[in-house]
């Protein structure tokens, strides 16, 4: 019989280090406030986790259908992608940006864009090499980076700066300049999560031009990139495009690329990676190891979607988008600072200000507040970065009615 109590493990944490280490994961702290108001009754509007509400169209079904009953598809499916879908991802990186690929140097499918970003850094970090994100941001890429075993060198951008960081000068450029010689990787989100913030061809020149100065690889997470809402396409550039001038065979960065938003997929966990031939490699080798890839079938119906990135479905689908955030700009606009997004599926906007202080609202005070008193479900600011604790998201993936009907119910409380 062994004695647990004389065991050297006894005493050791369940979990490992680097478990203990994450931060509590964001949409976590909103859900059990969320299933409390569900299981006191109310009726709850969850604007809080973007998941489209909308299905996925019809012409990717039918593709799925079919793909389905070919039982070649049955089988263990290629960790690189089938070469369907890398042909279809090389032809709408050419169409859409007019940016020319190798499918099968440039290219890796993967099991939604979630898994690209958080494997990566297992691909590229050794334990103590940093990671540069700019905050607010989506909570994988720091999560990922302490999960490799790496540091996370926050570096804050605010609204004075549009949520974009500067390359030239103040406090992001000397924060910059410590974190760079002790980083490997710098992260970029734009459209941004949570800010919808769009980046310029200047802001990617700006980033691969540090990077390359400190020998970082540049991951660019694109997950937004058709949902524009202005009807300009344009708005969003991809980092390997011409006028930026990154070469795919030379500049060590990647980019990734998923089906989640654009098509309402987020179900089928489907993306791509589009990168340098080594840095690639290096996911890929890590992905073979953790993975087996996506099921063919979903390669199939995915490579029709892209195929018919612009279809008359997807205009639709950003029309849509765009039609809610107008309701959800107008109606916060009357008690809030709020900017228009031009891209994505969120709204970002200032807390209210609190008649007791003069001073906006601190956001998980904020949301908490919408949640009991209106029903509604928000995710504070405070969650992405310490220069958004007053700030709020907003998602757009509810039905346009119930957005309206949220938007009142937020306009009769009282701050």
């Amino acid at each position: 019989m062994i004695d647990m109590q004389t065991s050297s493990s006894a005493t050791r944490p369940l979990k490992a280090a680097r478990l203990r280490a994450l931060p509590a994961f964001l949409f976590n702290e909103i859900d059990n406030l969320k299933r409390a108001a569900i299981a006191s009754g109310k009726d709850v509007i969850n604007l809080g986790v973007g998941d489209p509400d909308q299905p996925t169209p019809g012409f990717i079904i039918d593709a799925m259908d079919k793909a389905m009953r070919i039982p070649a598809n049955h089988q263990y499916p290629d960790c690189w992608g089938t070469k369907q879908l890398l042909n279809s991802a090389a032809a709408f990186m050419r169409k859409r940006f007019g940016v020319s690929v190798d499918p099968h140097k440039n290219i890796l499918v993967t099991i939604g864009g979630k898994d690209g970003i958080a494997h990566l850094p297992l691909a590229l970090l050794d334990p103590g090499d940093g990671a540069i994100v700019f905050t607010p941001a989506y909570p994988v890429y720091a999560s990922a980076t302490i999960l490799a075993g790496g540091v996370v060198h926050a570096i804050p951008a605010s609204a004075d700066s549009g949520w974009l960081p500067d390359f030239h000068s103040g406090p992001t450029l000397e924060a910059l300049n410590h974190a760079g010689p002790r980083s490997r990787v710098l992260w970029m989100n734009y459209p941004g999560n949570p800010s919808g913030a769009t980046a310029s061809p200047a802001l990617y020149r700006d980033a691969l031009n540090f990077a390359q100065r400190h020998h970082l690889t540049v991951a660019s997470d694109l997950a937004y990139s058709e949902l524009y809402l202005n009807n300009d396409p344009a708005c969003i550039p991809s980092i390997w495009q011409p006028d930026i001038g990154a070469d795919i065979r030379t500049t060590r960065a990647i980019e990734f690329h998923s089906l989640s938003k654009t098509f309402n997929m987020t179900g089928w966990r489907v993306g791509f990676a589009v990168g340098h031939e080594d840095v690639i490699n290096a996911l890929r080798q890590v992905k073979d190891n953790v993975d087996s890839g996506v099921f063919n079938a979903i390669q199939s119906a995915a490579a029709a979607a892209l195929d018919r990135f612009n279809d008359p479905e997807i205009n639709a689908i950003r029309t849509r988008y765009a039609e809610r955030a107008a309701i959800v700009c107008d109606a916060l606009s009357r008690i809030t600072t709020v900017t228009p997004p031009r891209a994505g599926i969120f709204v970002w906007a200032r807390c209210p200000i609190d008649s007791q202080t003069g001073r906006p609202m601190n956001s998980w005070t904020f949301s908490k507040k919408l949640i009991e008193e209106a029903a509604v479900v928000t995710v504070p600011g405070a969650g992405f970065g310490e220069t958004s604790a007053d700030w709020f998201r907003v998602g757009l993936t509810r039905e346009t009615s119930r957005i309206g009907e949220a938007m009142g119910r937020i306009a009769s409380l009282r701050f």
